[in-house]
Parts: structure tokens; C-alpha cells; sequence
């Protein structure tokens, strides 16, 4: 398992009981997580002094109850990047911060390629990897179905001073704007995704991994370029195995460039003695020597 470091503003402080105590800089929160199925004490004081706990409620969804003032904004650093953060409904904080192994594996890339490279990001939410991207030197395509994610990706391209950089934002369906990338011959350099379990596209269209994975790896083989750098899914979907994720990737995307890797990325528990799983990433990257 791949895990973070050097994440000073981020801190899996304890999990126990289904919940996660967070630190995000000074903000303490706590949210739920199913794979946390232990019960153990909850030694550290921070349990009782949060600034906000997220609860699911049994009809489904849930809600923040606020204990502590929380700034509507936010900002955290991961070195030389800076995120906006709120919290959202579905408990999240508009950062995944376990995908900085990712944003420091693509980074690396990046600098070390023989040329300026074209990066595609597909599901690119608030733009995590593209600004990551962005900042190591590439040019960033970043593609989203919502209008309001990739607002907010621009706010963290600007709080990290990439928004002068070349790069693209759309909101678009991710299929959709892939197979019209194939009819105009644009081509990438690297490819990251990160599509969900279940979504829709803005304008209705229902995306389910299971039944649309296939096409989408199909689709981004495509618009991969000759002299590939990188290609990187990520998942946080429990309904397909990770085997069949790297085989499907190898299959369809790779066809004999290189083979890929899967791995699980995680978040070291402070005050346990285990690394968090937060998902899988399967890839494959460019050797430059």
C-alpha cells in the first residue's frame, strides 16, 4: 500500500467504531467510514472537542452538525499546493487527501519527461491532479460533469498560482467529450481518471461503472498518444475487484506499451497501528531513466 507523507496540514489523528477523527490544519472533524468496522477506546481528547461531526442518517445522505466555528472556506497545503475546503453534503471536504501519493507519482513524471506533456483529466472534481499537474510544468485538459466542481478546481488552481498556466476547464460528459477528442485527433500524453461508482452528466446522462468502464477505457486508449508518459485510474468502487480493473486496463488501454500496476493508497492512523485503505489505483508509467 502506497501511503501519504508530508501531508502537514492533513492528519488521520484515530478511527474506531465506523468514525474518523481528522485534523485539516486546525479544523477537527470527525466522519463516518465503513471500512473503520472496529470497536476500540477512544483514548485521544480530540473525540470529545470536535468542531464538526458528520452524521448519516438511516433514509440515507446525512448532515454536518456544527460544534465549533467553522470558516465557510478553508485552506490547506500539500507543499507547494494549496486547496480550498468546505464541507459538502455526503460528508466530504471537496479533498480527497490519500490521492497526494498520486499527485506526487504523476509530478514526478512530469518533470522528468523529455518533452512538455498534455495531461487529460477526466472526473476531475475540484482538481486535485490537475493542479498538481499544472504545477510540475504540463498542460492540463480537466473535465467534469459538474459546473460547480470545476469552479471550484479553478479557485485551487488560482490558490495554488497555476490558474495563468495552460489549461483547459470543461463541463462536459466525460464519453461524450472523449469520443469527440478521437473525431478531432487530439491526443494526450497522460491520462488520469477517477470516475465514480454512480453519477450523471449535465445534462441527465447516468453513468454506472459496471455497465460503462469498458467503454470508457476503450475510449481513452484513443486519445492516449503515441509516446505515452502515464496512465492512472483510480477507484473507490467496492463493486468491481481491483484484478479485473488492471486486466481491463492492460487489455484495452495499454495493449503492449507497458503493463500496469494496482495498488491499494491509504492514510496512516496516527494513533493505530494500521494504514487506512482509501482505495486502489491501478498504473502504469513512463520509465525516462
Amino acid at each position: 500500500m502506497r501511503a501519504v507523507k508530508d501531508f502537514d496540514d492533513f492528519e488521520l489523528i484515530d478511527a474506531t467504531d465506523g468514525e474518523r477523527l481528522e485534523r485539516w490544519k486546525d479544523i477537527i472533524l470527525i466522519r463516518p467510514d465503513p471500512q473503520v468496522m472496529w470497536h476500540e477506546k477512544r483514548k485521544n481528547p480530540l473525540w470529545n472537542s470536535p468542531h464538526a461531526v458528520y452524521h448519516r442518517s438511516q433514509s440515507g445522505g446525512g448532515s454536518w452538525e456544527m460544534i465549533k466555528n467553522v470558516p465557510k472556506v478553508w485552506t490547506v497545503n500539500f507543499r507547494d499546493l494549496t486547496f480550498r475546503l468546505k464541507p459538502m453534503d455526503f460528508k466530504h471536504t471537496g479533498l480527497f487527501p490519500e490521492q497526494a501519493v498520486n499527485w506526487d507519482l504523476m509530478s514526478q513524471v512530469i518533470k522528468s519527461a523529455d518533452r512538455p506533456l498534455k495531461v487529460l483529466n477526466l472526473f476531475a472534481y475540484t482538481g486535485g491532479a490537475t493542479v498538481a499537474c499544472l504545477k510540475a510544468g504540463a498542460a492540463v485538459t480537466h473535465v467534469d460533469a459538474s459546473k460547480g466542481m470545476v469552479g471550484w478546481a479553478k479557485e485551487n488552481a488560482a490558490a495554488s498560482s497555476v490558474a495563468d498556466r495552460t489549461v483547459r476547464w470543461l463541463v462536459d460528459d466525460c464519453l461524450k467529450f472523449l469520443a469527440r477528442e478521437i473525431r478531432r485527433g487530439n491526443k494526450y500524453d497522460g491520462i488520469v481518471m477517477d470516475p465514480p461508482s454512480y453519477g450523471r452528466g449535465p445534462n441527465g446522462e447516468v453513468w454506472k461503472i459496471e455497465q460503462q468502464l469498458s467503454e470508457l477505457l476503450t475510449l481513452a486508449a484513443g486519445v492516449l498518444s503515441e509516446d505515452p508518459a502515464f496512465f492512472l485510474l483510480n477507484s473507490y468502487s467496492g463493486g468491481i475487484s481491483p484484478t479485473i480493473i488492471n486486466y481491463m486496463v492492460n487489455k484495452t488501454v495499454l495493449k503492449g506499451i507497458g503493463t500496469a500496476v494496482t495498488d491499494e493508497i491509504g492514510l496512516a492512523v496516527t494513533d493505530r497501528d494500521i494504514t487506512l485503505p482509501c482505495g486502489c489505483t491501478t498504473y502504469w508509467i513512463k520509465n525516462y531513466g
